[in-house]
C-alpha cells in the first residue's frame, strides 16, 4: 500500500498558469486535485517531430491546466526514443523521422520545467504491425507471431499480433520498458494500454501454447472465447503483468506503473485483459480504463461498473478514466464533456486522461474556466 500513498502525493500536484488564450480579467486554470492528463501520439499529430512542437504542446498543456502527459514511445514497431535494444535486434534505433533527436528527453525536460508529469506510453504493446508499418518484426522474427485457429498470423482490427504468451516476446517487450526506466531516471511513469499486456482472444493457437494448455489442464480449446481457454490465457498475461510491475519497481521504486485497458469484460473476452485482477493484486498504481462513450447514459453505465464492481473502494484513488476529447472529426460538446467529468466526481473519481492532445485546441476556454474539479 506504500505505492498508493505515493500516488496520492502525485495526484495532488497540478499546474496553475495564465493561458495565452485567456483575457487578463480571467482567472486561468482551476487547480485540480486529481490527474488532468492527455495522451500525445505520433498519429494525427506532429508534436513529436520537432523540439518546437514539443515545447508548444507543453506550453498549451500548462496553459490548460494539464498536469500529466502520456507520450508515445512504442508505435508501429519502432521506438520514439533512441533504443540500443531496437538497434541490436532490428537495426532501427528510433523511428526514422526522429533520427538525431531524443523526443522523450525533450518532453521530460520541457514538461518538468512546467511541473507536468511525464509517462512513457507503450502504445503498440504486443501488436506487431498495422497497415504495413512494423512489418520488420514478424519478417525477422516469424516465430514471434501469434497464430489463430487456422494457423495464420492473428489479425484483429487490421493489427497483426505477436504471441504475448511467448517468453521470448515477453522478455523483448519488458526489456524496452526497463530500458526506458533505466535510461530516463527522472521519468514519472510508464503506461501500457489495450495492447499491453494483451492479445486477441483469437490468438494463442501456437503449438507450444496448445501443448502447455493440455499439460496444465488436460483440455483442448473448442472455440476462441470458451471460458476455460480465455481464463487460462488471461491468467498467463496476469502473470506477466505481475512480473512487469515487480521488475519496474525493482529498477525504480518511485516510478508509477499505469495501464489503460479497454472496458471490462470486453477487455477480457476480446483481448484477454483481466485488469480487475491487476488492481486487486496491486500490480498497477494507476488504472485508466478507456471509457470512450458518446453520450452521458452510456458513460455513466460503464463508469458505474468500474467504481462499483471492478475496482475496490479502497483503491478508487487509482482510477483516472480515459475520455474521448478528439477522434477523427469528432469532439464532444463542452456540455457533454462537463457532464461526464461531473459524473466522475459524483462517483468518487478525482481525475481523468483525455484522448488526445490535439483535442485541447477545440476547447480554448473549457479547461481554464468550466472544468469541474469538485463534486457539484
Amino acid at each position: 500500500m506504500k505505492y498508493v500513498a505515493f500516488l496520492f502525493l502525485l495526484l495532488a500536484s497540478s499546474c496553475q498558469a495564465t493561458s495565452s488564450l485567456i483575457t487578463p480579467d480571467q482567472e486561468g486554470p482551476k487547480p485540480s486535485t486529481g490527474i488532468r492528463g492527455v495522451w500525445i501520439t505520433n498519429v494525427a499529430s506532429q508534436v513529436l517531430y520537432s523540439p518546437k512542437g514539443i515545447q508548444d504542446a507543453v506550453n498549451l498543456c500548462h496553459q490548460q491546466g494539464i498536469n500529466h502527459i502520456f507520450v508515445v514511445v512504442w508505435n508501429k514497431g519502432k521506438t520514439l526514443y533512441p533504443s540500443q535494444i531496437m538497434a541490436n535486434t532490428f537495426q532501427i534505433p528510433i523511428e526514422e523521422g526522429l533520427q538525431g533527436r531524443d523526443p522523450l528527453r525533450e518532453m521530460i525536460d520541457a514538461a518538468h520545467a512546467k511541473n507536468i508529469k511525464v509517462f512513457a506510453w507503450f502504445e503498440y504493446g504486443f501488436a506487431a504491425e498495422n497497415s504495413g508499418f512494423g512489418e520488420h518484426i514478424l519478417r525477422l522474427k516469424p516465430h514471434w507471431a501469434s497464430l489463430d485457429r487456422t494457423g495464420a498470423t492473428t489479425t484483429k482490427n487490421n493489427f497483426k499480433w505477436m504471441n504475448a504468451l511467448n517468453p521470448e516476446v515477453q522478455n523483448f517487450i519488458l526489456s524496452l520498458i526497463l530500458e526506458v526506466t533505466q535510461q530516463y531516471p527522472d521519468l514519472d511513469g510508464i503506461q501500457g494500454d489495450d495492447r499491453l499486456p494483451a492479445m486477441p482472444s483469437e490468438g494463442g493457437y501456437n503449438p507450444e501454447v496448445l501443448a502447455q494448455y493440455w499439460t496444465e489442464t488436460g483440455l483442448k480449446p473448442s472455440s476462441d472465447k470458451e471460458d476455460a481457454w480465455v481464463n487460462w490465457r488471461a491468467g498467463k498475461l496476469n502473470e506477466f503483468m505481475g512480473r512487469l510491475y515487480q521488475e519496474v519497481k525493482k529498477a525504480n521504486p518511485k516510478l508509477i506503473v499505469s495501464m489503460s485497458p479497454s472496458i471490462f469484460p470486453f477487455a477480457k473476452t476480446e483481448y484477454l485483459q483481466d485488469w480487475p485482477t491487476w488492481v486487486q493484486n496491486e500490480w498497477v498504481d494507476l488504472i485508466c480504463p478507456q471509457v470512450y462513450r458518446y453520450n452521458l447514459p452510456a458513460y455513466q453505465q460503464e463508469l458505474t461498473k468500474i467504481t462499483q464492481s471492478h475496482v475496490p473502494q479502497s483503491q478508487l484513488s487509482k482510477v483516472a478514466p480515459g475520455m474521448l476529447l478528439k477522434i477523427g472529426s469528432y469532439t464532444p460538446t463542452p456540455e457533454l464533456l462537463k457532464q461526464m467529468i461531473q459524473e466522475n466526481r459524483k462517483q468518487g473519481v478525482a481525475g481523468e486522461v483525455f484522448f488526445f492532445y490535439e483535442g485541447l485546441k477545440s476547447f480554448p476556454t473549457f479547461f481554464t474556466q468550466e472544468y469541474p474539479t469538485t463534486t457539484p
